[in-house]
């Protein structure tokens, strides 16, 4: 195969790779946000979770963002991004929880994608959700000393 060949081939599974899975995780986003939105959920889930949050610098709401992250890396991006775009999260906000929502990133996804099809039993899928949420957590801590070293 030369060198057009090969761009093609690329080509042809980039576009697969962004239509079967990058457009539904943003499409998902988009349709999680505005379901929250329109619910009022994401307020609800977001007084509910404030004290946590609060540890890490963070308004209530963006635990929203935290939870769409565990379904979905590119969704919790897209919440957190639209949250900032309403000024529900500023600038520093959205520093501190970046890292974390990449952590969190899609578990909810590689559960079923990863662990299953490469046979990790169930019962140890509680330990790397929980090592997830601490490197996480660790993440917004860290990122919370730094932006206020800043």
């Amino acid at each position: 195969m030369g060198a057009y060949g090969a761009f093609v081939a690329g080509l042809k599974k980039g576009w697969s790779l962004c239509v079967g899975h990058v457009l539904p995780n943003i499409m998902l986003a988009f349709v999680l946000i505005e379901i929250l939105e329109r619910t009022g959920l994401s307020q609800t889930i977001g007084s509910a979770l404030s004290p946590v949050t609060g540890l890490f610098g963070l308004p209530g709401i963006a635990s929203v963002a935290l939870l769409s992250a565990w379904f979905s890396g590119l969704a919790g991006a897209a919440v957190a991004a639209g949250f900032f775009a309403q000024g529900l999260l500023n600038p520093e906000e959205l520093t501190v929880l970046a890292p974390a929502l990449f952590l969190l990133g899609a578990q909810i996804q590689y559960m079923g994608r990863i662990l299953a099809v490469i046979g990790v039993p169930p019962r140890t899928y509680p330990a790397y959700f929980a090592i997830s949420l601490f490197n996480a957590a660790l993440s917004m801590l860290v990122m919370r000393v730094l932006v206020g070293a800043a």
